[in-house]
């Protein structure tokens, strides 16, 4: 739901007042650096992160478009450190550095909002105060579906609006308050290598996603084991009839833990021997997405990936109501009207509808095909092609 700005500066941490002193001391080797690389694009996801799509476009513009000056920031921690700096240069996330890049660069892009060396005092600078007049490109993390007020641009500013799909692009750029050509249909750069993807038939993966409430009523596990969203994901898991589906038609499965709730990844269990529990950060999503035949998830966007590549959906939402009370409104997207596989409410409804899927060889049914051809309009491997044409045209153009 929207915050008032008040109540997001309320969230500000000591850590995030020394970046306001960083930001400070970055000002005046930023002016000067800026002289150097005048064209600097500089991209991130989370600091942790180098999965989605700003790490697809990165790849993409040093493999395709060596002659852009392009930096990817990540947390020198990150797993991905090493793999990311093979590719092309890095800049330590949340650095002094980071800084100078971010005030100096021309263009900064992110699949994420928070993507900036502090979200906090970057929001303070560059919407509240609106001191930084800086470009900002919003790849997107996944297909919009619902309305999302903490992505309307009176607390935004972006000045590219990346959209996957026909009907989520007309629905942003006329709901979402951004002047005219700042939302485009280019398509999710992390979508051109879906289409190349050989699954693994044996696969099944479950991922939800989150709620906003349970960071601020789960403090504790016993919290969290309390809440409705535990109780349906571990009734799921817990179903003897989903073991005896797994054994019968030799699956295996992959439950992996969204990345807001991972404190509590601990809690859940798996009852069969055939599932697999997974923190968000043990695994490499966009991968599994790629590898697995069948999907099973709640209302998370990652569907849309699966959409993407005609691989069938289940949809278990046993918590519609809070869900849409609590977490985001409804947007354009109806699930029984607009949705890419069965909705079940129930464990055994969300079974059978697994069942029926697996008996069909796991195949997308041309009643959700037809669903696919008709969102997607740009089903092809040039998204990232056309977000590199659309960043130049912009910085270009203003």
């Amino acid at each position: 739901m929207k915050e008032s700005i008040f109540a997001k500066l309320r969230r500000v941490r000591l850590g995030d007042i020394g970046h306001f002193f960083l930001f400070l001391l970055a000002l005046l080797p930023a002016a000067i650096y800026q002289r150097k690389r005048r064209h600097l694009w500089l991209l991130c996801e989370y600091a942790m992160e180098a999965q989605d799509n700003a790490f697809a476009l990165f790849r993409h513009l040093k493999t395709r478009h060596p002659e852009i000056d392009a930096v990817y920031a990540i947390h020198r921690r990150s797993p991905a450190f090493d793999a990311v700096a093979a590719i092309g240069p890095v800049v330590p996330f949340g650095s002094l550095r980071h800084w100078i890049y971010y005030l100096a660069a021309e263009v900064n892009i992110s699949s994420q909002k928070g993507g900036k060396p502090n979200a906090p005092v970057c929001y303070l600078l560059e919407v509240v105060l609106g001191w930084l007049k800086n470009r900002r490109v919003f790849l997107q993390h996944g297909v919009i579906k619902d309305d999302l007020p903490y992505l309307h641009a009176e607390v935004t500013g972006f000045s590219l609006f990346c959209c996957a799909a026909q009907p989520e692009y007309e629905y942003v750029r006329d709901t979402f308050g951004y002047p005219d050509g700042v939302v485009q249909l280019l398509g999710l750069c992390r979508f051109d290598d879906l289409l190349h993807a050989e699954p693994d038939p044996s696969l099944v993966l479950i991922l939800p996603t989150w709620r906003m409430w349970l960071e601020r009523d789960c403090k504790t596990a016993e919290a969290f084991k309390a809440s409705e969203y535990y109780r349906g994901w571990q009734a799921f898991l817990d179903d003897p009839a989903f073991d005896a589906l797994l054994k019968r038609t030799g699956k295996r499965a992959v439950f992996c833990v969204h990345r807001n709730v991972s404190r509590f990844e601990t809690c859940f269990t798996a009852a069969s021997e055939r599932v697999a529990v997974r923190k968000w950060d043990e695994v490499s999503v966009p991968e599994l997405l790629k590898r697995a035949a069948v999907l099973v998830t709640d209302f998370s966007s990652v569907y849309m990936d699966f959409a993407f590549m005609k691989k069938p959906v289940v949809y278990y939402q046993f918590d519609r109501e809070t869900y849409r009370k609590g977490h985001l409104p409804t947007g354009y997207f109806d699930y029984e009207r607009d949705g890419f596989g069965p909705v079940a409410e129930t464990v055994r409804e969300t079974i059978a509808a697994l069942s029926d899927v697996i008996e069909n060889d796991c195949r997308m049914t041309p009643k959700y095909g037809e669903r696919v051809d008709r969102f997607f309009t740009k089903r092809d491997d040039q998204s990232s092609e056309r977000t590199t044409e659309a960043i130049r045209e912009m910085v270009k153009c203003r």
